[in-house]
């Protein structure tokens, strides 16, 4: 069980440390969005590289962000039921919610999206509208990295829910 705590310790520090780089890019967003508005609408100057810049930023903060979202809880749930469950149950459906929703849908985007990004990358797609980002297959290689986060990610919780199961009190623990 230590070897399955470290890997959990390991993932979840990784998981805060991307989630934190996200909450910069997220205000990097927002300065962005901010500015491209006042821009357009006090001075009539619009920027077609800036409009993209946000939702790229916005793609990145999403893809990147959703482990970390995992990590916290922060995904939506249907709570009518689950939170009158007790702790053991309810590590049993977060645990096979995992191998059974989780990884095989994130796995289905991973592979359903490479010929996708390939063919991005092969010719070094760019935007097509004039004034537009390069690289737009940099940005399309977010979507496998992102899944795969939360893959990562949902091990880690799987392996925690699996500590409960087992009625391992994690170190640092409280519950």
């Amino acid at each position: 069980m230590q070897m399955l705590e470290n890997f959990v310790n390991f993932v979840d520090s990784l998981s805060d440390k991307i989630g934190h780089l996200v909450g910069w890019m997220t205000t990097l967003m927002v300065l962005v969005v901010f500015y491209d508005t006042v821009m357009r609408y006090a001075f009539n100057e619009g920027n077609v590289a800036l409009q993209e810049l946000e939702w790229h930023l916005f793609a990145i903060v999403f893809l990147i962000g959703a482990a970390y979202t995992l990590k916290d809880g922060g995904h939506v749930r249907v709570d009518i039921l689950y939170v009158s469950l007790s702790k053991k149950t309810k590590a049993w459906i977060d645990f096979l919610g995992v191998f059974v929703f989780l990884i095989p849908f994130c796995v289905m985007v991973i592979l359903s999206t490479r010929g996708f990004i390939m063919n991005s990358w092969a010719i070094r797609e760019i935007s097509p509208d004039p004034g537009g980002l390069p690289a737009r297959y940099i940005l399309k290689t977010m979507i496998p990295l992102g899944f795969s986060l939360l893959i990562v990610q949902g091990l880690s919780e799987a392996a925690k829910n699996f500590m409960i199961i087992m009625g391992y009190k994690r170190q640092g623990d409280g519950s």
